[in-house]
């Protein structure tokens, strides 16, 4: 099962989301989950230390898929991360690679905010990649606020989300409800804005200090991978 989380908008806790998803698939199953970063920062969610190599340097090379079983870092026994490495990340192994994941029981992946296809992006081939990633996906997983604008550049993305998951915060005038006709896709999970999600991220301390109220907000998601 491939499930790939993003985003429309800076700030939304994609990355956050998808590393609580990994945890709690993890624990619940016992199976192993894969993680896998697009976007450079789950290292430093879970207080590892920066990998010098991962998918750039492998998109770079002629190896086979299964050689990137030797760059991923252990963070819990049954969670592994394959780090972004450093450099740009090519889309012309795209398919080489999501064949590769699809092979793997649960495999979870971060790809960062997608931007809309009449914008200008600097990501270049980076962009290119990681809407790949969320348009081949067995889950392809909207992360959101209940915000106007993020649901606007939602409805204008060429990538569909097969369901979403909403970052509630108080104050907003949207619903969940308003959310679900405007994106065309179920909410799997509302996750409360959480200090101690925070905490935990900003000590580097997510995978020993794993937020139980989020775990239940997250477990339709977690159930069904």
């Amino acid at each position: 099962m491939l499930v790939t989380c993003w985003s429309t908008k800076g700030g939304s806790g994609t990355t956050v989301m998808a590393a609580l998803a990994g945890l709690y698939a993890a624990q619940d199953r016992d199976r192993p989950v894969l993680l896998v970063d697009l976007c450079g920062d789950l290292p430093a969610v879970f207080g590892s230390t920066e990998p010098s190599s991962g998918l750039h340097e492998w998109l770079r090379s002629d190896l086979a898929p299964c050689s990137l079983e030797r760059v991923l870092l252990e963070l819990t026994p049954n969670l592994s991360l394959l780090p972004r490495g450093r450099g740009p990340l090519r889309p012309d192994r795209t398919g080489e690679l999501v064949e590769w994941l699809a092979a793997g029981e649960v495999v979870v992946v971060d790809a960062g905010v997608l931007n809309i296809e009449n914008q200008p992006s600097a990501c270049g081939s980076n962009e290119e990649f990681r809407q790949r990633l969320a348009a081949e996906a067995d889950r392809s997983v909207l992360v959101t606020r209940a915000c106007y604008l993020a649901l606007r550049r939602a409805v204008s993305l060429s990538v569909r989300p097969s369901g979403v998951v909403l970052v509630a915060e108080a104050g907003r005038a949207l619903t969940r409800s308003d959310c679900e006709r405007a994106i065309g896709a179920p909410v799997l999970a509302t996750v409360a804005v959480d200090p101690d999600i925070a905490r935990a991220v900003d000590a580097g301390m997510l995978r020993t200090r794993v937020p139980k109220g989020a775990g239940r907000a997250l477990a339709r998601l977690t159930e069904e991978i």
